[in-house]
């Protein structure tokens, strides 16, 4: 038997592994990520309510009426981006068990959740100029 063969079935071994681990630190990041905008979506809630405490003008009550409409937004965002990481963390080690290359599709996750933050913006940004 050719020993080039054996070195180059543990090198391909080596690059499923690098690949995983690679895959795993993305994982991580959109965990980070994903947390991220729920605690800011938390947080701009929190303070825009004792905002609205501390001195209740209808201006007041308009500004966190945006921030529940934006901070709510930022929570179910966020965790509809942790199940989609998720789901597509799955998909790519399930292809990469069965020897299959993953692929990145034409709206990867990071676009997908950039897109939606940006829309989230100007919606945002919407009520509080218009109302």
């Amino acid at each position: 038997m050719d020993p080039r063969v054996g070195l180059a079935r543990h090198r391909t071994d080596l690059a499923n592994l690098r690949t995983g681990l690679a895959l795993d630190r993305t994982a991580l990041a959109w965990i980070r990520t994903t947390l991220t905008m729920a605690s800011f979506g938390f947080g701009l809630v929190a303070f825009f309510r004792s905002l609205r405490q501390a001195s209740p003008t209808p201006e007041a009550v308009r500004l966190h009426q945006g921030a529940i409409f934006f901070g709510t937004s930022l929570i179910v965002l966020g965790a509809l981006s942790t199940v989609l990481a998720a789901l597509s963390q799955w998909l790519s080690l399930r292809k990469l068990r069965r020897g299959e290359t993953p692929r990145i599709s034409q709206w990867p996750l990071s676009i997908t959740v950039s897109m939606l933050v940006a829309v989230l913006f100007l919606v945002g940004l919407w009520i509080l100029l218009v109302r």
